[in-house]
């Protein structure tokens, strides 16, 4: 053992004392402890040497040494944090997940990032062993999440249609079934031109519902036309008022977030129009602000708490090492209330 090794044991050795040792970065100690790529064989050898020889025990290396689990899940959001606190979605999402990763004593790493910086977020935490695995949400269509994480071997659940998955497990609610729903009971009414206001168009989820709603309005011989916006209460409204100035105005729509259909309560008013004499609206989630405004939405309702409660078991299946099958959870149905009713002669 050299004096400086000597040195640093009388005191508590540091990662750095680890990392200068072997001769390496700190975050390459990180690594080889939590046996993620990017180090090699060689190289992780000489870290344990050096972890030996120091005595090196912080709470962490000494879980992953005596083979015991790190429980955390990791959830990154690319969503503006004002907007996030404001989406019914994500916290009911979120409550679902908590409910069994504290039943399990484990913890929820949530970033709220940028798009491009959701891969390099993953990436630092599954290298750095700061979690056990990940839950993927808002999928795109060929989302280059899915090829690098799947290259890092990070354990996930995708929250969406297993088509926008890869190899990953995926979790997802039935959008086409549901928007034929929705469409159907429109046009029921008597609605044969009927409007959407959805969320990015580059959302899988997105792509699934427009493709759902313009092959069972053709079936139904409804017109259709549709505005895009990003979810928030601002977007949807300038969306919703592209829609009625159209000279041809749809006597429905349909919204991709119940905060969207809340926001277009206040701009029908600003038209002069009333819900749901002149025109109907018809919400996406059926959190508790579909029930608190006047008249009350429409909507396509699911148990979002119990979808994030399904999540977080698949994902501790997958991390465990336990066959997990892709599936579909409950699917949204219908309940009408006050903003949907015939239209006007």
């Amino acid at each position: 053992m050299t004096d400086a090794s000597v040195a640093r044991k009388a005191r508590k050795a540091t990662i750095k004392d680890v990392a200068a040792l072997a001769g390496v970065s700190p975050s390459a100690v990180t690594i080889a402890l939590h046996d993620r790529p990017g180090v090699s064989k060689a190289t992780r050898e000489k870290i344990l040497d050096a972890v030996r020889e120091l005595g090196w025990r912080p709470n962490l290396a000494a879980a992953t040494l005596s083979g015991h689990a790190v429980h955390t899940v990791g959830l990154v959001i690319a969503r503006p944090a004002r907007l996030l606190g404001l989406e019914p979605f994500y916290m009911e999402f979120i409550s679902g997940l908590e409910s069994v990763l504290s039943s399990r004593n484990c913890s929820l790493l949530l970033r709220v990032t940028e798009t491009s910086d959701e891969i390099d977020v993953h990436r630092e935490w599954w290298q750095g062993g700061r979690i056990n695995g990940s839950i993927l949400v808002d999928l795109k269509i060929d989302d280059p999440r899915i090829g690098a994480l799947t290259e890092i071997g990070l354990p996930a659940v995708v929250v969406g249609h297993p088509s926008l998955a890869g190899p990953f497990t995926s979790l997802w609610t039935d959008d086409a079934a549901a928007i034929e729903e929705a469409v159907r009971y429109l046009a029921a009414l008597g609605h044969r031109h009927i409007g959407r206001v959805t969320g990015p168009p580059d959302f899988g989820h997105s792509v699934i519902r427009q493709q759902a709603f313009e092959t069972i309005a053709a079936e139904l011989d409804v017109e259709t036309s549709t505005a895009t916006a990003d979810f928030s209460a601002d977007q949807g409204s300038r969306a919703f008022r592209s829609l009625l100035l159209q000279k041809n105005r749809a006597t429905a729509v349909i919204f991709d977030n119940d905060l969207m259909a809340v926001a277009a309560l206040g701009v029908a008013d600003e038209f002069g129009l009333s819900v749901p004499n002149d025109l109907s609206l018809l919400a996406w989630d059926d959190s508790q602000l579909c029930q608190l405004t006047r008249p009350a939405l429409s909507a396509m309702s699911h148990d979002i708490h119990a979808f994030g409660v399904e999540v977080a078991t698949a994902l501790f299946a997958v991390v465990n090492g336990a066959e997990q099958t892709s599936h579909a959870v409950e699917p949204p149905r219908l309940i009408p209330r006050g903003s949907t009713a015939p239209p006007r002669p």
